[in-house]
Formats: C-alpha cells, structure tokens, sequence
C-alpha cells in the first residue's frame, strides 16, 4: 500500500488586517466542472465531499477583458501540471504494490 494518502486542507491567517484563505487539495477524487451561469459568465469548479473552489467573473458580471486574462493563465498552467504529470507517471519505477495488485 502507498504511504501517500490523499487528503485536503484549508487555511486562514490574518495579517495586519489582511485575511487570506488557502484551499489544497492533495487527491484525485475531485470533480472539475465549467459551467455557463444564465449565458452571462462562466463558472469553474473544483470540488470532493471536503470542500470546494469555484472561480467566475469579476464581481459575478459578464466577462472582463481582465477575467479572459485569467482564463487563459488558468489554461495554460493546467496545460503545463498535465504534462508535468504524464512526464513524472511514464518516468517513475514501477509500484510493486500495484504490480501485485495487477497480477492477481
């Protein structure tokens, strides 16, 4: 068995008044959806029986030039974790917990 277990986690800190929320999710049990919330702006979820993370719209309008911007970071940096992922999962030796499992 991995010694890896999935888990989640939120933290808050406040700083000279400032409050920031941190939301990690270490697992592949999440669901990932885009929605369009009544053809005005889209909606993107991250979510697992522990919690959630919805982006939309600045301000829940319709789209900014500002929030295309965002679109496309989000994109692109989801694009880059994939391929860091296959890279890291073709490279790896292979579990022999798994290949035990598998021969079963």
């Amino acid at each position: 068995m991995s010694d890896y277990q999935p888990y989640s986690y939120v933290t808050a800190s406040i700083h000279e008044g400032n409050t920031r929320l941190s939301v990690s999710f270490h697992t592949a049990d999440l669901s990932v959806m885009a929605l369009n919330v009544h053809g005005i702006r889209p909606y993107l979820c991250f979510g697992s029986t522990e919690g959630e993370l919805s982006i939309s719209t600045t301000g829940g309008g319709p789209v900014t030039a500002a929030d295309l911007a965002l679109a496309r970071e989000i994109a692109d940096a989801a694009t880059r974790y994939r391929d860091e992922c296959e890279r890291l999962h073709a490279n790896r030796s292979p579990d022999p917990d798994q290949a035990d499992e598998n021969a079963a």
